[in-house]
């Protein structure tokens, strides 16, 4: 098939560009710079001044907008919430401009959304069929980004929202972060240890995305994470065990809500969100439990 990817330089977008190569699949990118074509790969300039993707994009099969700004750089300021939501928001006005101009659509959208569209709790479990959404920032710039995606329907393209959760790679996304503390030996337990944390290995993400470009019955949202959600405290002990350290010195909330602000909700408040629909489609995770996950990224 050939792929068309935004977001296809970052964390997520490589993963899954190396996994399309693997499957034999032609894939372009969507970027801002000049880049020459690659084995496999085509770089195609756009969201910038004379830039007309769709030229180079006829024929494509399916499109991943995984584009915007990390929601992991920066403190939450006013001004880093904003280019957080307009990046979702231009790209993906961008994308649906890209499907008009099309003549021959392709097949499917999968535009990145994430778990934060759920309320956090302790107690609840979500899956796709909840209709229950936050009302914070993280959850209000999901609720948009999904319903701008929705009319790529309007074209005939089935979309599809992939919900991330919490992605761990060894050299990108939260795990290095989280990892830090116990490195230097002085892990322990974030907040209250109770909040969940739904987290899934990289690789199995980027498989979920190409499962769901290929089911063509999936359509609308689908959790990416890992059948089993943890709470922090436990994830903790899971990072100290695979790395030989010590969990013992915790992190209060009060510590990390001065020093990370608002960003602090990101490791003090979660969702255990389940991947219903991937398992209901026969979706096979390469690595469903957290320890599985851990001594791969760190073998």
């Amino acid at each position: 098939m050939k792929i068309a990817i935004t977001g296809g330089t970052g964390f997520l977008g490589s993963v899954l560009t190396e996994l399309l190569l693997e499957k034999g699949h032609e894939v372009f990118i969507l970027t801002r710079s000049d880049k020459p074509k690659e084995q496999g790969i085509t770089y195609v300039r756009w969201l910038s001044d004379g830039a007309y993707p769709e030229a180079q994009l006829k024929g494509i099969d399916a499109l991943v907008n995984l584009a915007g700004t990390s929601i992991n750089d920066g403190l939450w300021t006013d001004k880093q919430k904003k280019k957080i939501y307009d990046s979702r928001v231009s790209a993906t006005k961008e994308v649906l401009r890209i499907l008009s101009a099309l003549e021959q659509k392709p097949e499917v959208l999968v535009n990145a959304s994430a778990v934060g569209i759920y309320p956090a709790s302790e107690h609840k479990t979500y899956t796709e069929a909840d209709r229950e959404y936050g009302n914070d920032f993280l959850a209000e710039t999901v609720l948009a980004w999904e319903g701008l995606a929705e009319q790529a329907q309007i074209e005939g393209v089935r979309t599809a929202y992939a919900r991330l959760g919490i992605l761990f790679g060894k050299e990108q996304g939260a795990l290095p972060l989280m990892a830090l503390p116990y490195k230097l030996y002085a892990g322990g337990t974030v907040g209250t240890g109770r909040q969940w944390l739904s987290w899934i290995h990289v690789r199995d993400a980027a498989r979920a995305i190409l499962f769901a470009i290929e089911q063509k019955e999936l359509t609308g949202p689908f959790n990416v994470t890992a059948p089993n959600p943890q709470r922090m405290k436990t994830v903790g002990k899971e990072i100290g065990r695979a790395l030989g350290r010590p969990h013992w010195i915790p992190a209060p909330s009060f510590a990390l809500k001065a020093a990370l602000g608002d960003k602090s909700r990101l490791v003090l408040e979660g969702q255990r969100a389940l991947p219903t629909v991937l398992l209901d489609h026969g979706f096979k995770f390469e690595f469903p439990n957290l320890p599985e996950a851990l001594a791969d990224l760190y073998k």
